[in-house]
């Protein structure tokens, strides 16, 4: 596993829980340890494990999450993708950025939890930092 310099304590809880996760079958609608995982259920258990709430499917974590610059990405980011499968013109894939150009995700069915390359997938649509919701309360 990749050593992660998250720059706050939530996002370094979060990446180390989704690393753990590495394995875990995806399973759509899935949000549990050692069953499985769809994407946005591995980022809500994820930022779970830090103590932070966010909502659980991708196009809720896009709407309610604040945003920052594909450019600005840090480790415990979130990396939206299009197109949305529910909400056209919406995300629909989300990954948890680990730095290095990398992200952990559950991309589809017949994969696992695993580290992907931004450079594998379309040009993010954005992405957003829950640990920011830690500083707002």
């Amino acid at each position: 596993m990749p050593a992660i310099d998250a720059p706050t304590d939530a996002a370094a809880v979060a990446v180390s829980y989704a690393l753990d996760q590495i394995g875990t079958p995806y399973v759509w609608g899935a949000e549990t340890p050692g069953v499985g995982f769809d994407c946005s259920g591995l980022t809500q258990a994820a930022y779970a494990a830090a103590g932070i709430r966010i909502p659980r499917t991708s196009t809720a974590q896009w709407t309610t999450i604040p945003h920052v610059p594909v450019g600005d990405l840090e480790p415990g980011d979130l990396v939206f993708f299009e197109p949305g499968e529910l909400s056209p013109g919406l995300p629909g894939h989300v990954g948890i950025y680990i730095g290095d150009g990398e992200m952990l995700d559950a991309p589809h069915a017949g994969t696992d939890v695993q580290i992907d390359a931004l450079s594998d997938w379309p040009a993010p649509t954005g992405a957003a930092r829950p640990s920011e919701l830690v500083r707002r309360t």
